[in-house]
């Protein structure tokens, strides 16, 4: 009883957005992400409401979130950003801060604060998915890499490879390929000493690297064979195997976490009606709804009983979850606030190195 009056609760107020404001600008990633939003979230909120969505695909959502803010000309009431950008802007004061209390509970009664999994509730954000950050290979080149340190190893594993252009993720997988364990990653990564570690070991293969920046490049990177291996999202290449049939595979070790959470900027047109879009779209069945269009983890605890088949009625997602226990215990959370604290100097650092011959 208590869920239905949340529900009744909500779709008045919905109601109510819909018929003074009529529409949300909604920026995301594009590609089999963004389809699986659009899937889960944004075509039953709309059959439901009446509210049109507009859904707009960007490398980076968090991009031009503050030259909005900045200009005083913000069109995007939701975009769907990174922790470490979150964070960022959130300080910066880019974004709403939200009332995180008024979330639903889960839907076993669990309160939203200890339904999340952790660091998928910020001041500023709600979290819908985990997602990996990991490396991908063919199948069909004879070879399998069976670790990080293997996606170094030119000689054993010949072929371009391809990384991230950015220093998130591309020094994280270079230390743990050096030897540093997951746990220690970030200690190191925090002296002088720890970066030039990772940007020697990435100096072993950087004249071998194709550099991706959005998502859907890696799997094509695959698929036209310009690479033999690279890193990517797991739910990417997840949709590749299945929709296109492509002979890749994950590689689980080292895998390395993150989140993605919706965020409204400041001064955002239909802040009142984003709003209840987050909280509807964030509750524990359309959590558990996406992950049945893409392989990503729901970011609550109470989602994860309820996910089932892939779209295609016969494929089982639990095994392709970054979340199944099976594939945990060496994989590396992102530091978020690493990262908000040190993102410029080491992209800064980054680029130089990127630059020079």
């Amino acid at each position: 009883m208590k869920r239905m009056l949340f529900l009744t609760s909500t779709l008045m107020c919905v109601g109510f957005a819909a018929a003074a404001q009529g529409e949300l600008n909604i920026v995301s990633w594009g590609g089999a992400y963004g389809a699986s939003q659009m899937e889960a979230y944004h075509k039953p909120y709309m059959a439901l409401t009446g509210i049109k969505i507009n859904s707009i695909d960007a490398d980076n959502p968090a991009t031009p979130i503050k030259a909005q803010v900045e200009a005083g000309n913000v069109s995007i009431d939701i975009a769907d950003v990174e922790p470490s950008d979150l964070v960022r802007l959130c300080d910066e004061g880019a974004l709403e801060v939200l009332p995180i209390d008024e979330l639903p509970d889960g839907a076993d009664g669990t309160p939203a604060a200890d339904d999340f999994i952790e660091g998928g509730l910020y001041d500023c954000g709600v979290g819908t998915i985990v997602y990996s950050t990991l490396i991908a290979y063919r199948t069909d080149t004879g070879v399998a890499p069976t670790s990080s340190a293997d996606f170094f190893d030119l000689e054993k594993f010949p072929g371009k490879r391809g990384l991230r252009k950015g220093a998130k993720y591309s020094l994280e997988l270079a230390l743990m390929a050096d030897g540093v364990p997951p746990a220690e990653v970030y200690d190191v990564l925090g002296t002088p000493e720890g970066v030039d570690r990772a940007f020697a070991k990435l100096d072993t293969i950087k004249d071998q690297v194709i550099w991706w920046e959005a998502g859907a490049q890696p799997p094509q990177l695959l698929a036209d064979g310009e690479v033999v291996m690279t890193t990517a999202y797991n739910g990417r290449i997840f949709n590749a195997m299945m929709e296109e049939n492509q002979p890749f595979a994950l590689l689980w070790p080292n895998q390395i976490y993150d989140f993605n959470l919706w965020v409204i900027p400041k001064g955002a047109p239909h802040k009142d009606a984003a709003w209840e879009f987050i909280k509807w779209s964030t509750d524990t069945q359309r959590l558990a709804d996406q992950a049945g269009f893409i392989s990503y983890g729901p970011a609550r605890k109470s989602s994860s009983p309820l996910v089932g088949l892939f779209k295609d009625g016969k494929t089982e997602m639990g095994p392709h979850m970054p979340t199944n226990p099976d594939y945990v215990a060496d994989a590396l959370t992102t530091d978020i606030e690493f990262w908000a604290d040190h993102d410029i100097e080491l992209n800064e650092r980054f680029n130089a190195w990127l630059a020079a011959s």
